[in-house]
């Protein structure tokens, strides 16, 4: 992780604390599997690593930027751009399929006992998560960043979304 990733975990871990978190749910990899151990730390929960909260597999695109994309593939991008919820990535998945992953996700961990759980995922499977915790259009939640370093507090029952950063 960079400094400003460890900074970020840290940040996390501090805004975890006083939340009587009960469970701690990650990806298995890269960032956040590293931030949920900081966090488990600090928590005295050990994270459990749940694969289908990894990020959306961007396929043949994966580490490219978007004007090495555009050079290889030119018009893809607008092409994403005009059904972005459906467009599957090259080798990958779309944005409709990690949604359907999250679902399933979120019914497996319904089943556990965990009533405060801080599920630790990235940028783009956050916002399918999100999407279905609080019943939002996908053009909508689309639209929405999740900041590193934060903790998103979603209440489904409500529909609020608090983004937790200090």
């Amino acid at each position: 992780m960079t400094e400003q990733g460890v900074r970020d975990a840290d940040r996390v871990a501090a805004l975890a604390k006083p939340l009587g978190l009960d469970a701690i749910f990650t990806s298995p990899t890269g960032r956040a599997a590293r931030t949920a151990a900081v966090v488990g730390a600090m928590v005295g929960i050990e994270p459990v690593a749940i694969d289908g909260l990894a990020e959306i597999d961007i396929g043949t695109f994966s580490g490219m930027t978007d004007g090495e994309i555009e050079q290889q593939t030119p018009g893809v991008l607008a092409a994403r751009a005009a059904d972005k919820f459906n467009w599957p990535y090259p080798g990958g998945e779309s944005y409709a399929d990690a949604d359907r992953r999250a679902a399933s996700v979120l019914r497996r961990l319904a089943l556990c006992p965990a009533r405060r759980p801080l599920l630790v995922t990235h940028q783009m499977f956050g916002r399918a998560l999100e999407r279905n915790l609080l019943g939002l259009d996908p053009d909508d939640v689309l639209e929405r960043s999740i900041l590193h370093g934060t903790i998103l507090r979603l209440e489904p029952a409500t529909g609020q979304r608090h983004q937790l950063t200090e």
